[in-house]
């Protein structure tokens, strides 16, 4: 009986939500999602190709940032797909198999770039803190341990909350809150004992994010405390400066995630375009504007851009 269950429910389908209220101008709401996502997707995949491409880059803080690039794309990818999906007509219907895995990507790959944000953070102190031996503590060998670390980290705690959602009966509405899959709006669906789900789930967010959120500040404590050591103004404002990026790129991830806590926790009566809206947020606003802060602030990164779209340009002008 209870793999019969379970195999219903695995088949079962679910139906995505759209902006409520405004389904009939679903279509040109598109439009800015769509600018906004071949922006972000165009400003990471350059930021990927300089770093390949450019043997000047090939330093720890430029592979951090390579796979912040990554993280982003691969966190947005699966909530854009269906998004777009509900948006263009094309279908709001979701097998329950599916949004088990978009669900385990999107989660997955929000702690991940919470976790690449604190192996930046430690970047900065080594840099800052350790210049002589970055290079010899920062070995490639090294960043690729931390990036699989991070993976593996943010992924297998999700495996026992996905398992057990395929236990769970549905016998209220198939209804989601949202274009995409989140663990919990699926839990609110449930017609059993979820306790484990929800306990589970917070200590997760809060063993991960947390965890992660105050090694940045402690890693902030020690590079603050050696900045003040420098002797010259000059000097400590340019350590800073080169960590005036990471500290945005923190804040763009972090900001919206405590918004889209509040509003859950305190405005759950709210009108539903303020949830959908600061969910979209969420997910939105790491992968367009974290190139553009590299872009602007990375001078290394701002050139090889530059000399991305017009090489001709940049080499006439160094000639």
């Amino acid at each position: 009986m209870a793999t019969s269950n379970s195999s219903s429910i695995m088949s079962s389908t679910f139906y995505l939500t759209g902006i409520p209220g405004y389904e009939e101008f679903h279509h040109w709401i598109s439009i800015p999602f769509c600018l906004l996502y071949i922006v972000g997707i165009t400003g990471n995949c350059s930021i990927l190709h300089i770093v390949r491409t450019d043997p000047k880059l090939h330093e720890p803080m430029y592979y951090f940032l390579a796979m912040l690039s990554l993280t982003d794309m691969a966190m947005s990818l699966p909530a854009m797909v269906s998004l777009f999906r509900v948006l263009w007509s094309i279908s709001r219907e979701i097998q329950f198999n599916i949004c088990v895995v978009q669900m385990f990507l999107i989660h997955t790959f929000s702690f991940t770039e919470s976790s690449v944000l604190l192996a930046m953070a430690l970047d900065r102190y080594v840099a800052i803190c350790h210049p002589l031996r970055y290079a010899t503590i920062l070995t490639p060998k090294l960043i690729a341990k931390i990036g699989i670390a991070a993976l593996l980290r943010s992924a297998i705690p999700l495996i026992p909350l996905l398992v057990r959602l395929a236990f769970f009966p549905f016998c209220r509405s198939h209804v989601l809150s949202h274009s995409y899959c989140l663990h919990q709006d699926i839990i609110r669906l449930a017609c059993a004992d979820v306790r484990f789900n929800v306990i589970y789930g917070m200590v997760v967010i809060t063993m991960l994010w947390g965890m992660d959120s105050l090694g940045i500040l402690i890693t902030y404590v020690f590079i603050l405390h050696s900045v003040l050591r420098i002797a010259s103004r000059e000097g400590r404002l340019k350590a800073l400066n080169t960590c005036a990026s990471h500290i945005c790129a923190v804040l763009i991830l972090y900001v919206p995630m405590i918004g889209v806590s509040i509003v859950h926790r305190f405005a759950k009566h709210s009108s539903p375009f303020l949830h959908i809206f600061m969910a979209h947020i969420y997910l939105m606003v790491p992968p367009v504007l974290n190139p553009i802060i590299y872009s602007v602030k990375t001078k290394q990164i701002r050139q090889g851009i530059l000399h991305f779209i017009c090489p001709h340009k940049i080499n006439s002008s160094a000639m």
